[in-house]
């Protein structure tokens, strides 16, 4: 998808119809043709249109010379819905992807390249975002820089609250289902922190104002843009060692826990075997002490024997601790 959207002065984005000095050029999971026409009607450089579309490209910023192109890529975040869908009843996993963002100064364009449709620019195309003007393409991109970064809180935000709620439900009983949760937060973490270490580089090329021109009143929004980003990246740590820390104790008590149950089981075996020697030794077909003794000569001493002998088993392993 292609469209053409113009701020109309008042602070709103309009679509229009082509693409005039001024406006955005969004483009979300392009069509090979689509493609072609982001090579040859707007002149985009075919190599930033290969590094926009694919999804392992980390952040970065780069100025062809020749062109006279700007090329930003970052990271922003997302929720895995379609591996979700495959793990059907299990959690939602957090994930980053890819937004590329094109300085086209020649034909005064700014373009952004999505793989797929994301709350970002949807934002921005549908209003959500206030005082935007498509025209002033480097306060429109760092305007795009901070809704991505405060996206990034957001979401840091959700993982925290889900985390906790994990852990309750871990306290009153462990199950995969759990665990498997508590992992999937683990390495979203993980994701965001890494994304976020790169978004930051790219801010600092950025901030030293050599290949994007800043603007005087634009260094306020920059300095938010930062202190956003360095704040997401302290929150994905602090979580992302809370939650191993917690991930660490409870693999503790889950073992804990084993060998809890694999001690009583013990006991409870050792205890039942005691019957089985009693009557063993009844049950063999030589003479025994006391043969013939009417108190000795019938099943009910057998029986008393292997009780007693069974609750005395069960003293002991109660006295030293063994039987909980």
């Amino acid at each position: 998808m292609i469209e053409y959207l113009m701020s109309n002065g008042s602070g709103r984005i309009e679509r229009i119809e082509a693409p005039q000095s001024g406006c955005w050029v969004n483009v979300v999971a392009p069509t090979p043709e689509e493609r072609t026409r982001l090579e040859t009607e707007l002149g985009v450089l075919p190599e930033f249109v290969r590094s926009a579309l694919d999804e392992e490209e980390t952040s970065r910023i780069d100025y062809d010379e020749d062109a006279h192109q700007i090329f930003v890529i970052v990271d922003y975040p997302v929720v895995d819905e379609e591996g979700a869908a495959a793990r059907s009843s299990l959690p939602l996993q957090y994930d980053t992807m890819p937004l590329t963002m094109i300085f086209l100064p020649e034909r005064g364009l700014f373009v952004t390249i999505s793989i797929h449709d994301n709350e970002v620019v949807r934002d921005l195309a549908e209003g959500r975002i206030r005082n935007v003007d498509t025209r002033l393409r480097t306060r429109f991109l760092l305007q795009l820089l901070l809704h991505i970064s405060q996206l990034y809180l957001v979401y840091l935000r959700r993982i925290d609250r889900l985390s906790s709620n994990t852990e309750a439900r871990l306290h009153a009983s462990v199950r995969n289902e759990e665990l498997i949760q508590m992992l999937n937060l683990e390495k979203s973490l993980v994701y965001f922190s890494t994304s976020l270490k790169g978004d930051e580089v790219t801010l600092n090329k950025i901030a030293q104002g050599r290949i994007i021109p800043l603007y005087e009143e634009d260094q306020d929004l920059l300095d938010d843009v930062l202190v956003e980003i360095r704040q997401a990246i302290e929150m994905a740590n602090i979580y992302s060692n809370t939650l191993s820390g917690t991930m660490d104790a409870f693999a503790s008590i889950i073992s804990n826990n084993l060998n809890i149950v694999m001690k009583v089981l013990s006991v409870i075996t050792i205890v039942m075997a005691i019957p089985n020697i009693v009557f063993g030794f009844y049950g063999m077909n030589v003479s025994l002490p006391f043969d013939g003794v009417p108190l000795f000569d019938n099943w009910a001493f057998p029986l008393l024997l292997a009780a007693v002998a069974c609750l005395v088993a069960a003293w002991i392993f109660k006295r030293k601790g063994m039987w909980s």
